[in-house]
């Protein structure tokens, strides 16, 4: 049976697991906060994020003189550990929350404290060596540290995402220089257009990503200014003076980000406007990347009752009842990503405007929904670039023979025999069967050589020259 040591809080005595980094008020999220299963050390970039806040507060409360220098080394080294994931395990609360993000902050309060307690040589739970709250957390409330470090989290997190766009985007556009000559049907409300090549559709698709990047990058800037040193509601009470700006200055450093302290910290404590506008790129992202997995879908539906221009890798069998039959299943769970994205989006607009007065308590379903998204967006386009898109062939016969059977390429003739007669002949070419090429040569409209090279498919791939 597993022992346990009490520890005691405002209300009361409770047990917690004897070799638990964590202390009585992670204890207590733990028992009230069973709602989502998704925990805090499921999310490892948090967890460095709030180690990267409470070195930076630490170094800001020893360098204005609130903290003597040998707990400060301890609690500084503590926080490297936390930073570099030793200590996982011992942040097992559910990232949906009451209290504001409070049971968070204590959570690295605590495990941070009890660190320091056994590199002092003293037992887990000793806090009058070393406390959470009057050491670990000094200068601080969970109102500015727990913010500041979901933006650490955001700002880490974006990199990821990013980059695995970029390689998707880069996967779509090597596909786009392989289908480079292969002419297909361009299609407008799934009729027939105008001809196009398969290689221009692929690297329509690279550039459409693409344009999310900077996208991403831009939004994520605003997470740079935070709140550190306005405590509670923003007034700064119980910090010292010159500390938000010197702890913006030390969390820039130990981050690597640029990170600033905000101008009015009255108004930068309750605001989750950044997190809006964040969240909106990824929705923007999700809504092009399930466009783009339904035309996948479509351009390889058949094999011989659909368009079946494009092949894309056979994943699994597709049917429990049909045999030979093989489903998209990439794009698929890619579209139920991006619908899970789209609203999860939804989820924070509402949990951002449910703000009052001088704090948002909604916060910890705002960053779940937000780093969920993350998360199942980069899962998503490492599962459409490497079982998916590297692996897509063209039917080339297929393509061109739609183009050659197509009334839409009657519009390559507008400029040489006017709009009246090129309608007639599409609406005579689809009552007959015949090909507009017969019709038009039929009616001595153009000569055969001038009709060739009019549609002859290459020639309608660029403008007039």
């Amino acid at each position: 049976m597993e022992n346990y040591r009490k520890e005691s809080d405002l209300l009361g005595e409770l047990n917690v697991p004897e070799k638990a980094y964590y202390g009585v008020q992670t204890q207590r999220a733990i028992d009230n906060f069973k709602i989502s299963g998704q925990k805090l050390a499921s999310y490892p970039h948090f967890i460095r994020a709030l180690g990267m806040v409470k070195k930076a507060a630490a170094k800001t409360n020893y360098e204005l003189g609130f903290l003597d220098e040998t707990l400060y080394r301890f609690i500084s080294e503590a926080c490297d550990e936390v930073m570099e994931g030793r200590y996982d395990a011992h942040f097992p609360i559910d990232m949906i929350q009451g209290g504001a993000g409070t049971s968070v902050n204590m959570n690295a309060n605590e495990v941070i404290a009890n660190v320091v307690l056994e590199k002092m040589g003293k037992p887990l739970g000793a806090y009058q060596y070393c406390s959470p709250n009057d050491h670990v957390n000094l200068s601080q409330s969970t109102n500015d540290a727990y913010p500041t470090a979901i933006k650490l989290a955001l700002l880490q997190l974006n990199e990821v995402l990013v980059e695995k766009l970029a390689q998707t985007v880069e996967a779509f556009r090597a596909k786009g220089r392989e289908f480079q000559e292969v002419i297909k049907m361009g299609r407008t409300q799934l009729q027939d257009a105008v001809p196009m090549t398969l290689g221009q559709e692929f690297e329509a698709f690279a550039a459409t990503l693409e344009e999310d990047i900077s996208k991403l990058n831009n939004n994520a800037l605003l997470f740079v200014e935070v709140n550190m040193g306005a405590t509670a509601i923003g007034t700064g009470l119980n910090a010292p003076a010159g500390y938000a700006a010197l702890c913006a200055e030390n969390l820039a450093e130990i981050s690597g980000y640029a990170v600033v302290s905000a101008p009015d910290l009255v108004e930068a404590t309750p605001d989750t406007g950044s997190y809006v506008i964040y969240s909106s790129a990824m929705k923007r992202l999700a809504v092009k990347l399930s466009k783009i997995c339904n035309d996948l879908r479509l351009l390889s539906s058949g094999p011989r009752a659909g368009l079946f221009e494009i092949n894309l890798p056979p994943m699994q069998p597709g049917s429990s009842i049909m045999p030979g039959k093989v489903n998209p299943v990439i794009p698929e769970v890619v579209n139920q990503v991006c619908y899970k994205v789209i609203g999860n989006d939804l989820t924070v607009t509402f949990a951002a405007e449910a703000g009052q007065l001088q704090l948002n308590v909604m916060e910890p379903v705002l960053s779940h929904a937000i780093m969920e998204n993350i998360h199942f967006l980069c899962n998503a386009l490492d599962a459409l670039r490497e079982k998916c898109v590297v692996g897509i062939t063209a039917n080339r016969e297929v393509c061109l023979d739609m183009v050659k059977h197509s009334i839409g390429i009657v519009t390559a003739l507008n400029p040489y025999i006017g709009y009246k007669n090129s309608t007639a002949i599409a609406k005579e070419a689809l009552a007959s069967g015949k090909s507009v090429y017969h019709l038009v040569l039929e009616k001595g409209l153009l000569s055969q050589d001038k009709l060739d090279a009019i549609l002859d498919p290459k020639n309608m791939l660029k403008p007039l020259s």
